[in-house]
């Protein structure tokens, strides 16, 4: 829901920037922000209370008070109060945001009733890990789910559920010492980043592979934003070492499988993923090290998820 001044800009305007200002709509999620900030008297509680980080919430609060023309809040060590302009807007802003969320409720009550969701996975997950069980989930129902399922890297997963353009998503937990904003999550499974070979490969008779053999051997790769490649990437870092140039970088896990038996090359897999492959492919460890992670169901506020939501949830968690 958004506000906008229809009337044309006065003559005596002293810029064309500020006529701009008076045009450009009102954004909801800053009237949100404002009055969450004026609620709990803090931009840090009120940043937390919104899963977005402070810096974020201050961005949101100087466009409100630039479309304002003057200040809104009185920030002190203390935290932060309402100017008397800002009780004005609060007073006006507070009935118009509980409409919103009121009107948001009746959209996610239509879409439960009518059974769509959207849920953003992993590729690994999209490709490996999902199809049966989303099968066997509608069997179970007994009607038919409209799920429109959206695949992307980890990364872009997140970035989904935070964004609120999915429902909710499965993904791999985030790199140690990322520190995007929160959201709430619940483990999946647990997985590992392993050496995926074909059987004729020379290092199939080996137990482990040595890491400097391992370091020295170009392979096919994720691309770097994929969390597969995070994972190795960060775990070689904190030994001062890092992976020889790459035979090929793709962009999804059967990319990377079709790449390395064509070329028989190793590439950097998950174990789900060589699990799947019928014993085309053997998984292989580097002797030192591991490459461990933790596969999450993700999502953003837990007043937007919902029983429809929530129950292929429990299920995808207890099948």
């Amino acid at each position: 829901m958004r506000l906008r001044v229809n009337e044309p800009p006065l003559p005596d305007l002293p810029s064309l920037g500020m006529a701009a200002d008076l045009l450009r709509r009102v954004d909801l999620a800053e009237l949100r922000a404002f009055c969450v900030a004026v609620e709990v008297g803090s931009l840090g509680r009120g940043a937390r209370l919104l899963q977005i980080s402070q810096p974020a919430l201050s961005k949101r609060m100087r466009e409100l008070e630039r479309l304002a023309g003057t200040s809104l809040l009185e920030r002190s060590p203390r935290g932060v109060k309402p100017t008397s302009a800002g009780q004005r807007l609060y007073s006006e802003a507070r009935p118009l945001l509980t409409e919103a969320e009121r009107l948001e409720s009746v959209l996610a009550e239509l879409r439960t009733e009518h059974g769509h969701l959207r849920v953003a996975a992993s590729h690994t997950i999209a490709e490996y890990l999902l199809p049966g069980p989303l099968s066997e989930y509608q069997a179970r129902l007994g009607r038919r789910l409209a799920l429109e399922l959206v695949v992307a890297n980890s990364t872009v997963v997140h970035d989904l559920v935070l964004e609120g353009r999915a429902d909710f998503g499965i993904a791999a937990s985030r790199v140690v010492g990322d520190n995007s904003p929160l959201i709430s999550q619940l483990d999946l499974c647990e997985d590992e980043v392993v050496i995926g070979i074909s059987p004729s490969h020379p290092w199939a008779a080996r137990e482990t592979i040595p890491l400097g053999e391992f370091l020295l051997t170009p392979m096919v790769m994720r691309d770097p934003s994929s969390n597969t490649r995070q994972i190795v990437d960060a775990a070689l870092r904190e030994r001062g070492v890092s992976l020889a140039a790459p035979v090929a970088e793709v962009g999804s896990t059967g990319a990377a499988i079709t790449a390395a038996l064509s070329g028989r090359a190793p590439a950097l897999l998950s174990r789900l993923a060589v699990a799947a492959c019928d014993r085309q492919m053997v998984a292989k460890r580097v002797a030192e090290v591991r490459f461990t992670r933790r596969f999450v169901v993700i999502w953003g506020a837990e007043d937007a998820l919902g029983p429809e939501a929530r129950a292929l949830i429990d299920y995808l968690r207890n099948p």
